[in-house]
C-alpha cells in the first residue's frame, strides 16, 4: 500500500478543471486539517523540547537535517533562532543533503545516500552532547535515516518528524513526532500539507525550548539582537515596558548599552554598571533573570 503522503485525494480530484477561485479555497480546506494534525502529536513535541533543552543545557547543541522541502524547512528555523534569541549560529544548526546549494535549486538524488547523511553529521563535529532532529515526510529517506542511525549510536537524543505512521524513521529514534495530514491536494507534492505542519513542529520546538532556556520574559524576545532598524524599534519598546523608562531614557540606555537590550534590561532592573552588566551575563549564559537575581544578591 502507498504511504498516505503518496495517496491520491478524492477531495481535490478535479482540481485542474475548477475556477482558480475554487482551486485555492480546495488546497485551502485540505490546509484547514494541519493544525488540527499537529494538535494531536503536541505531548510528543513537549517530550522532544525538554530531552533537546537538557542537552542545550550541558553544552549540546540542537541539529536539523533533512532531504528537499524538509532539509530547507530545518536550515531556515535553525538561521532564524539567533537574531531572535541572541545565542550563537553554532547553538542550533540546519545540515541539508546536497549542501546549502540545496536551498535554491533541487538536488534530489542526494537523498538517497545513506552514508552521506552520517559523514555530513560527522563534518560538524557530532558527539553524544547533541540532540538530532530528523525530517522527512514521507518517513523513507535514506540519507536522513543515516543521520540518525549515526546520532543514535553515537549516544545523541534523535527525534523525528514526519507525515507517515510506522515509517521507517520511526524505528530509528527515541521520539517520533507525526502528524497524519492525509494526501495532499496535487499528489504526493509534500511540500504543501506535510511541509506547513513540519514548520509548524519547528517553530514550536525552537521556541519552546528558547523558552526554557530563559530567552524569552514574558512574551517578549529580552534577547533579541538589534541588527536593523526595525529589530532596533522592537528593542526600544521592549526595554520601556520591561522598565517603564520613557522614550528618551529607554534609548539613552540602549545608545550606553552598546544597543545591546539584554544589557541594558539588567543595568536598569539591577541598578548596575554596564561592566557588572555584561559581566553578570557571560557568566549566567546570558539569562537575564538570572543575571538580574545575582547582582541583586551580591
Amino acid at each position: 500500500m502507498l504511504p498516505i503522503t503518496e495517496q491520491e485525494n478524492p477531495n481535490t480530484k478535479n482540481i485542474d478543471r475548477v475556477s482558480t477561485l475554487e482551486a485555492v479555497r480546495l488546497i485551502n480546506n485540505e490546509d484547514k486539517k494541519v493544525a488540527e494534525a499537529v494538535g494531536k502529536v503536541l505531548p510528543e513535541i513537549a517530550q522532544t523540547v525538554d530531552k533537546i533543552v537538557e542537552k542545550l543545557q550541558n553544552g549540546g547543541r540542537l541539529f536539523y537535517v533533512g532531504t528537499g522541502t524538509s532539509g530547507r524547512l530545518g536550515v531556515l528555523d535553525a538561521s532564524e533562532i539567533p537574531p531572535t534569541y541572541g545565542v550563537s549560529y553554532e547553538l542550533v544548526q540546519g545540515i541539508i543533503a546536497g549542501g546549502y546549494d540545496a536551498l535554491y535549486k533541487a538536488t534530489e538524488a542526494s537523498e538517497d545516500n545513506r552514508e552521506q547523511g552520517a559523514k555530513d553529521l560527522q563534518a560538524r563535529n557530532l558527539t553524544k552532547k547533541d540532540a538530532v532532529v530528523g525530517l522527512a515526510a514521507s518517513g523513507r529517506t535514506p540519507y536522513t535515516i543515516g543521520a540518525l542511525d549515526f546520532a543514535r549510536e553515537l549516544g545523541c537524543f534523535t527525534a523525528c518528524i514526519a507525515c507517515v505512521p510506522g515509517s521507517l524513521i520511526t524505528k530509528s529514534v527515541e521520539i517520533a513526532i507525526v502528524p497524519v495530514v492525509g494526501a495532499e491536494a496535487v499528489t504526493g507534492s509534500t511540500r504543501m500539507k506535510s511541509g506547513t505542519a513540519q514548520k509548524m513542529v519547528l517553530n514550536m520546538i525552537s521556541t519552546a525550548a528558547m523558552i526554557r532556556l530563559g530567552y524569552v520574559t514574558g512574551n517578549r524576545m529580552t534577547n533579541v539582537k538589534s541588527s536593523n532598524i526595525k529589530l532596533k524599534e522592537r528593542s526600544l519598546r521592549i526595554l520601556m515596558d520591561e522598565t517603564g523608562l520613557n522614550e528618551t531614557d529607554a534609548q539613552n540606555l540602549l545608545k550606553e548599552a552598546g544597543e545591546d537590550l539584554r544589557i541594558a534590561i539588567v543595568m536598569q532592573k539591577a541598578g548596575s554598571s554596564l561592566e557588572k552588566a555584561e559581566k553578570a551575563l557571560t557568566e549566567n549564559n546570558f539569562v537575564i533573570e538570572t543575571a538580574i537575581n545575582k547582582l541583586k544578591a551580591s
